[in-house]
């Protein structure tokens, strides 16, 4: 990418790639000509930049971890339902902070009827390498895989349904990172696999009574990335959608990435620092408002074409 910004005639410095771990990011951070940092990662790591540069007197915007949540009510259409998590449930591997990982049902019954459908979705998903078209690909590296892995014998031992064992898959017998998409029931909120970020191709399914301990249970996790509600009720989507802690909501949409004039951000643990991303909060980030005051006795030369001699104001944007 550098290098075709290069070639498109970009000034050299403009957009630089460096390759580092820690130690680049610490030099950043302690380097007094680097004034702003964006970072996406974990929460870990994001509260340490957040914390450490915000010590430092840089401007920082910190997104951490998520575990995104879609609520299933009994009026949902389920085959739409199944379609939609299909896609954010195991698109791009489960790998992306939009991904959703978590199905709460409202009602056993809502939860048998969206399971089997999944099942059948999930044990037919073509994995293979990407100039094959599949449904989904490998995983970004071996040890990456692994801990996917080490996460789904968790759950079998921390006593959830594993409905879909992507362990088994056909496609981990071939050369490169690839594993099954997996699929548990009957998650509780106690379990790991329910309260930690697997950031793989793994969907679980939690079983509630009742709309408002669906909504409880949304709130009571520390990540408030993005979430979703499935259902044909207006009312109840817009309830969901005024009092959930979470800072992106989709409405019969699995992954509410806004684009042009929203902003991209979470709630909670998912984001340090009070600017999102995308949107006018992005070019707040790296602008800083410079407001100018002027007034020119009458007859200056120096009055810009309109000024009033009397005096004005107005603010002017740099970039810095």
């Amino acid at each position: 990418m550098a290098a075709l910004l290069g070639e498109a005639g970009l000034p050299d410095g403009v957009f630089n790639v460096v390759n580092g771990d820690r130690a680049a990011v610490d030099a950043l951070l302690d380097d007094e000509r680097v004034q702003a940092l964006s970072f996406v990662g974990s929460t870990p790591v994001a509260k340490y930049l957040y914390q450490r540069g915000s010590a430092a007197g840089k401007r920082v915007q910190a997104l951490g971890g998520a575990k995104n949540h879609a609520v299933v009510l009994a009026d949902a259409d389920v085959g739409m339902t199944a379609d939609a998590l299909l896609g954010a449930g195991y698109g791009s591997a489960g790998e992306r902070c939009m991904a959703i990982s978590v199905a709460v049902c409202v009602g056993d019954a809502t939860a048998d009827a969206l399971v089997a459908a999944l099942r059948q979705k999930v044990e037919t998903l073509r994995i293979a390498p990407g100039l094959d078209d599949p449904d989904m690909g490998p995983l970004v590296d071996g040890a990456h895989r692994e801990r996917v892995r080490g996460y789904i014998d968790l759950g079998v031992g921390e006593g959830a349904q594993l409905v879909v064992d992507g362990r088994a898959h056909a496609c981990v017998q071939r050369a490169g990172f690839f594993l099954g998409g997996s699929l548990f029931d009957r998650v509780t909120p106690t379990m790991r696999i329910y309260r930690e970020e697997i950031f793989g191709p793994v969907l679980c399914v939690v079983r509630v009574a009742d709309f408002e301990a669906a909504l409880a249970l949304v709130d009571g996790h520390e990540y408030g990335n993005g979430t979703a509600v499935f259902t044909r009720s207006g009312g109840a989507a817009r309830e969901f959608a005024r009092r959930v802690q979470a800072g992106m909501v989709g409405i019969n949409v699995p992954i509410p990435v806004p684009m042009a004039f929203h902003s991209f951000g979470g709630w909670k643990r998912s984001l340090f620092g009070p600017l999102h991303m995308h949107g006018p909060d992005g070019v707040r980030f790296y602008t800083r408002m410079k407001t100018v005051t002027a007034r020119w006795p009458d007859g200056a030369t120096g009055a810009a074409a309109g000024t009033r001699a009397a005096g004005a104001e107005f603010v002017m944007p740099t970039m810095r």
